[in-house]
């Protein structure tokens, strides 16, 4: 049929204008049949026609939203002609459609079901034509809902045949809507409508995850698994459609806290989450910046960073987007309430305000408050229950694989422009910075590259750099290890002078005793790594002074290869008072904690409790820590060997200091001429003649001296000319072992 003019008229009845049709004379056309209606050479629309008799012949009646959608005003001259759908193309599949209020004055709270409401539509539309852009009028429950057509998607012509889908979508501007089409509603943005049911929306279902986000680039290394058990505590409830969530009843997760040894990456994960996120700019707070000296002004503070969410939560309710709010130093503003003796109170209401902010009476549900601290035990408990920062994340140290990860990162620029010499080989390097934190690896690079740089340096009368070498740069392996050797240290973990202080002159094995001492020792740190039931094992070394007890503690320490190696040693901790010396003995333990495997040696143990045989006089504080300390157990994954070394066996003893040890291991002195000589031959001091006079004079004589003390006595006696050496070390001998013969006696009556 030709095209043919009719003139726009209004719609007779409200009842028609639910309808969606265009209303026509039954002259004109059959109720049912499509027409496309010109308004313009370039503008043409699709409607569904319906007949009533009040329209007179020749004129086309339209409701008040198809008129502003075409752009129609009443007695306008239009072209109508019949329009034919083809129905293996035009079918429509899923058509997504934005629901409003129709009158603002009619707005209510009761939740509409958009399952029930789809349902009803196709009942009320079916077999009509929809366009994307038009605007119509839709009545559920008595209410009338003002509707535009967003988005409209072919059905699968293999649906309608009855065979199985291709998968195959296509977009389409016009359609025709069917029984088994799919209608999903979204809310208007600005609108106060309340929606549930599985066809609420369809996906503001964009993902809540970045597509293109990559650890390497964003600089995070060694923090994988941090990161996944982040994501499936914190992330994995927001990636799913809300509305299961919502039919499983489950809350998101609002609060993530960051903790560990600074450096190890929290502030750097906490920047990186948000990049991660299709989410708003994340809103970085340093803790001290919140607290304003005027009362109120730090609640105020407070309320400000949540104003944004909380005005898109009325706005957009369930659509709203995710808001990030990263305290950093939280512990500076969360501290226990009422711990803070004669303070003004200001701490305690930050407190209470950031509580109700978080999951108070109004709570929001489209917030994330990521807090990141060295010291959670200063936080307050109630910001720690579940519902607030319900997710805390131990951020330690990075193991060797994350090592690698984390060198990789801050070499990859020198990589890029062929700056990192080919000697240069990272796994070396991981295996070499045992408890490094990531900030101590950025360091050594930092250290390395200024090396290399230092070589390209010209000190004359001024200091200039020489271009011709520098256009060759590179950084070379000698430079890292020169780097770690001198610039960086970790501030957790080994400490190589440390304990290399105290084999200065190497372990002198002159006899079984050591051996079986060095064995032992090897059992033990061999127990600590392998066996899952004994996450602590704690050994004593006794004997008598000088007998080399320190030495044998840090050879046992040193050779286990731990990551964490640390001395308690009383020489670190002169003029201490008792408080500050247990803090500092607790400081090592905790530090220890820290690590996967750790080792403490805690040496000269009567003199950290300032025992004094006059009196007698102990510290108990120190008594107390200790005995706590040697015997809790590390956390979950962590292991501990303690090594305590001890003059004193017969006064730990009494203190009921033995029964905290697993084990306690003997280290005798020098007690026979045969060992002595065995000692005397290793250290290599005396020429073979000189030994043997020694040998001959001490024949059927007995001996009772320390390696250490033998070692004082032999190198005393070295100052003297050649011909005395011997005579002057045979008459040291007698007078230490008449001392220590004379001491051993009188301590026996003790005992």
């Amino acid at each position: 049929m030709a095209a043919r003019s009719m003139q726009a008229a209004r719609c007779p009845t409200d009842e028609l204008s639910l309808t969606n049709c265009a209303v026509v004379n039954e002259k004109d056309f059959q109720s049912g049949l499509h027409v496309t209606v010109k308004t313009t050479p370039t503008h043409r629309f699709v409607f569904t026609v319906k007949t009533h008799h009040s329209v007179l012949p020749g004129s086309i009646a339209f409701s008040l939203p198809q008129r502003k959608w075409a752009g129609l005003s009443i007695g306008q001259e239009v072209e109508v002609a019949l329009y034919n759908f083809d129905k293996t193309k035009q079918c429509i599949g899923t058509m997504t459609i934005e629901i409003d209020f129709l009158q603002k004055k009619s707005v209510d709270t009761n939740p509409y079901d958009s399952d029930k409401m789809a349902g009803e539509f196709i009942q009320q539309f079916n077999n009509q034509a929809f366009t994307v852009g038009q605007q119509l009028v839709f009545s559920f429950n008595e209410k009338l809902f003002g509707l535009v057509v967003k988005d409209i998607e072919a059905m699968d012509p293999s649906i309608l045949k009855g065979e199985q889908s291709s998968g195959k979508k296509h977009k389409i501007d016009i359609g025709l809507i069917i029984g088994n089409s799919q209608v999903i509603f979204e809310k208007a943005e600005s609108s106060s409508l309340t929606l549930i049911g599985k066809a609420k929306t369809k996906m503001d279902r964009q993902s809540i995850i970045n597509p293109d986000w990559n650890f390497e680039r964003m600089g995070i290394g060694g923090l994988d698994k941090e990161f996944s058990d982040i994501f499936r505590r914190a992330f994995a409830s927001r990636v799913f459609p809300p509305e299961i969530v919502e039919q499983m009843g489950c809350k998101h997760v609002k609060g993530i806290l960051l903790y560990g040894p600074p450096g190890c990456g929290k502030t750097l994960m906490a920047r990186q989450i948000g990049k991660v996120l299709n989410a708003r700019e994340p809103k970085v707070v340093n803790g001290p910046e919140i607290l304003n000296k005027y009362v109120g002004e730090s609640e105020a503070n407070i309320r400000k960073l949540f104003a944004d969410a909380e005005e898109e939560q009325r706005r957009l309710g369930a659509n709203s987007g995710l808001h990030i709010i990263i305290f950093d130093e939280i512990d500076a503003i969360c501290k226990q309430r009422g711990s803070m003796a004669g303070s003004t109170g200001v701490h305690d209401t930050v407190v209470n305000q950031l509580l109700s902010k978080i999951d108070g009476v109004e709570q929001l549900n489209n917030i994330l408050v990521i807090g990141m601290t060295n010291r959670p035990d200063l936080i307050d408990e109630a910001l720690l229950r579940p519902g607030r920062l319900e997710v805390k994340m131990e951020i330690g140290l990075p193991d060797e694989k994350g090592r690698v990860q984390i060198l990789n990162i801050h070499t990859c620029k020198m990589r890029e422009f062929n700056l990192l010499a080919v000697d240069v080989d990272l796994r070396e390097l991981a295996v070499e910075t045992k408890n490094f934190s990531g900030a101590e690896l950025e360091g050594l690079v930092r250290a390395a590259q200024s090396t290399a740089m230092n070589r390209h340096i010209k000190a004359s009368n001024k200091v200039e750099v020489d271009m011709e070498k520098a256009e060759k740069l590179q950084v070379k392996r000698s430079d890292f290890l020169a780097s770690l050797e001198n610039d960086i240290k970790p501030a957790f973990g080994t400490n190589q002078e440390d304990y290399a202080s105290y084999i200065m002159n190497g372990i002198i094995k002159w006899g079984d005793p050591v051996n079986h001492v060095l064995e032992d020792g090897e059992l033990l740190v061999q127990q600590t790594k392998n066996s899952d039931r004994t996450p602590l094992v704690s050994v004593l070394l006794e004997g008598p002074p000088h007998s080399g007890k320190t030495a044998l503690a840090a050879r046992i320490a040193e050779e286990s290869q731990f990551p964490f190696i640390k001395i308690c040693s009383p020489d670190k901790m002169i003029g201490f008072s008792e408080t500050a010396k247990c803090q500092a003995i607790k400081k090592i333990f905790d530090d220890a904690y820290k690590s996967q495997l750790s080792c403490v040696v805690v040496d000269d143990i009567e003199r950290l409790l300032d025992y004094v045989p006059i009196g007698p006089r102990f510290s108990n504080l120190v008594l107390q820590a200790l005995l706590v300390l040697l015997k809790k157990t590390p956390p979950h994954g962590r292991k501990l060997l303690i090594i305590g070394t001890t003059s004193r066996k017969d006064v730990l003893q009494e203190m009921e200091m033995l029964d905290a040890f697993s084990t306690t291991i003997h280290i005798p002195n020098i007690s026979t001429t045969s060992h002595l000589m065995e000692a005397l031959e290793l250290l290599g001091n005396f020429k073979d003649q000189e030994r043997a006079t020694i040998m001959q004079h001490m024949k059927g004589k007995q001996v009772w001296i320390g390696i250490k003390k033998l070692l004082m006595l032999i190198e005393m006696s070295l100052q003297m000319d050649q011909e005395y050496r011997v005579t002057k070390f045979l008459k040291l001998l007698k007078d230490e072992g008449t001392t220590a013969l004379c001491m051993t006696d009188s301590r026996a009556g003790d005992l």
